[in-house]
C-alpha cells in the first residue's frame, strides 16, 4: 500500500515526485520512463527538500573559484554547472506537483524541459569523467532550491526559472563557451554552446506562459513576479546576449529596461 498523499505509481506526478526524492545518482541521470497517465484530481504538493545522492556533498557556501586556466579549475566550473542542471530538472518536476491547477500543456511542457535538463546534466557528467573529475569531486550548493520554492504561482515560477535563471544562462553559456575555448578546451566549449542553444527554447516556453498567466511580458510585471529577495541583478549576464533573448521571445523594450536596471540605494 502506498503511503497517504503519494501519487499513484503509474502517474506523471509520481514520476516527478520520485525524481525529486531519489538519492540514486544513476536515477537522477537516467530517470525511468515518464508514464502517460496523469492524476485525475491532484492536490498541490510542495516538496521542500530534494533527495541527494551520497556522491553529492552539499555545502553551505559555494566556492568562488572560477579560474579556467587549469584542468581542475575547468572541472570545478563544469561540476557547478552540472548541479545547476540537476536542480533545474528537479524544480521542473517540483512545479508539476506544486501547480496541479495549471493548464495541462504547461505541466506537460515542464516534464519535457526536465528531461532536457537531465540530458544537459549527463553532458556535463560525461565531460567531467573525461577530465578525470567525476561527479562528487567537488562540493555543491543547492542555491536554486533555497529560492525557487518560494514561488507561489505558476507565473512566479516561470518568471524566476524560465525568464530569470534560464534567461541569464543565455549570457553565461555564451560567455563560458568563449572562456573555455580561450583556455584551449574546445570540448567543454561545445557543451556550453549546446546547452545555450537548448536554453533558447526553454526561455521561449517561459515567455509564452508568462504572457498567458499575466497578460503581458513587460519588465515591471516580470520584476513584480519575482519572489523576494530575488532581483533582476541575478537574472542577466553582462553584456546581454540580445540576439538569443530576442529569439527566445523577449521584447526589445524589456531588454532595454533589464540592461539598465540598478538596485535601489540603501535607504531609498
Amino acid at each position: 500500500m502506498e503511503p497517504p498523499g503519494l501519487p499513484a505509481p503509474t502517474t506523471v506526478e509520481r514520476w516527478a515526485y520520485d525524481y525529486i526524492q531519489t538519492t540514486s545518482l544513476e536515477a537522477k541521470l537516467a530517470p525511468r520512463q515518464v508514464p502517460r497517465s496523469w492524476e485525475a484530481a491532484p492536490a498541490p504538493r510542495r516538496v521542500s527538500v530534494p533527495g541527494r545522492p551520497p556522491e553529492l556533498r552539499v555545502l553551505d557556501r559555494a566556492s568562488r573559484k572560477r579560474t579556467l586556466s587549469t584542468p581542475v579549475g575547468r572541472a570545478r566550473v563544469l561540476h557547478a554547472f552540472f548541479h545547476h542542471e540537476l536542480q533545474a530538472a528537479e524544480l521542473m518536476a517540483w512545479a508539476v506537483l506544486a501547480f496541479p491547477g495549471a493548464p495541462h500543456d504547461f505541466r506537460d511542457g515542464l516534464v519535457r524541459i526536465a528531461l532536457d535538463e537531465v540530458r544537459h546534466a549527463r553532458l556535463y557528467a560525461a565531460r567531467l569523467e573525461q577530465l578525470g573529475h567525476p561527479i562528487g569531486s567537488f562540493g555543491v550548493r543547492d542555491w536554486f532550491w533555497e529560492r525557487v520554492p518560494a514561488c507561489a504561482t505558476p507565473a512566479a515560477f516561470v518568471a524566476t526559472m524560465g525568464l530569470g535563471l534560464e534567461g541569464a544562462n543565455l549570457e553565461h553559456s555564451a560567455s563560458f563557451a568563449a572562456r573555455f575555448r580561450a583556455a584551449g578546451d574546445e570540448e567543454s566549449a561545445a557543451v556550453q554552446e549546446r546547452v545555450g542553444r537548448d536554453e533558447i527554447a526553454h526561455v521561449r516556453f517561459g515567455a509564452r506562459w508568462f504572457r498567458a498567466f499575466t497578460g503581458s511580458l513587460d519588465f515591471p510585471t516580470w520584476r513584480a513576479a519575482l519572489p523576494r529577495p530575488l532581483s533582476p541583478m541575478l537574472m542577466r549576464g553582462c553584456p546581454l546576449h540580445r540576439d538569443a533573448r530576442v529569439r527566445a521571445g523577449f521584447p526589445a523594450d524589456f531588454l532595454d529596461e533589464l540592461e539598465a536596471w540598478q538596485p535601489p540605494l540603501p535607504g531609498s
